[in-house]
């Protein structure tokens, strides 16, 4: 137990701390790092409380979407590509930071696991649901898909909404570019498609 409560305190510290940053970093690439940070942290939470489940959405789901949102932050900021690249060991020592706290919360829940017989117990004491019974994932399906069917659909229709909204908001028409329009293509007439020239013999146009 006390090695549960340990990481629930160093999991929820480090949470808020990156929570912080994210909404005081100047720079957003530091503020898309610190939420990933943040995300992951509270999947850490989710493990210990046994919603391995949400853990994984959180982590596979958010952590995606961040990467998605990254790239809508710089298209839409006009953030040139080639001076961000130029400018990648700035942003190394904070990368590597958040890397490496991340590899030390990995390493303490793996030497616990590991090292440590009272975390089998700890882990073993959470309340999980009998054999005979459902597992917590088909228990939130039900429930999504039942009680909450409706405002699960609407919650889809407005990330979709959300969706297209930033797509459209980061479509930019470039001067100089052709483009194929297919409608003036099939309306073309033949007259404006091709010249009958009349050559005489032995000569060229």
């Amino acid at each position: 137990m006390i090695v549960q409560t340990l990481c629930f305190y160093l999991f929820a510290a480090v949470m808020v701390a990156s929570a912080v940053m994210v909404i005081s970093a100047r720079n957003p690439v530091h503020s898309v790092l610190y939420l990933i940070l943040a995300f992951f942290n509270a999947a850490g939470l989710f493990v210990l409380i046994g919603a391995e489940f949400l853990a994984m959405i959180l982590v596979v789901v958010y952590v995606g979407a961040v990467a998605v949102l990254f790239l809508f932050v710089v298209m839409m900021l006009d953030v040139n590509v080639a001076e961000l690249r130029q400018g990648f060991l700035q942003y190394l020592p904070i990368g590597g930071l958040i890397g490496l706290i991340l590899l030390v919360e990995l390493v303490m829940v793996a030497g616990f696991v590991i090292t440590a017989p009272e975390v089998g117990e700890a882990v073993a004491r959470v309340p999980m649901p009998p054999p005979e019974q459902v597992t917590n994932t088909e228990a939130l399906g039900r429930v999504l898909y039942t009680d909450y069917v409706y405002l699960f659909q609407a919650s889809g229709l407005v990330l979709l909404v959300a969706m297209i909204g930033a797509i459209v908001l980061t479509l930019r028409q470039r001067e100089g570019v052709r483009r194929q329009v297919i409608a003036a293509q099939i309306a073309r007439k033949r007259s404006e498609a091709i010249e009958v020239k009349d050559v005489p013999s032995g000569s060229g146009i």
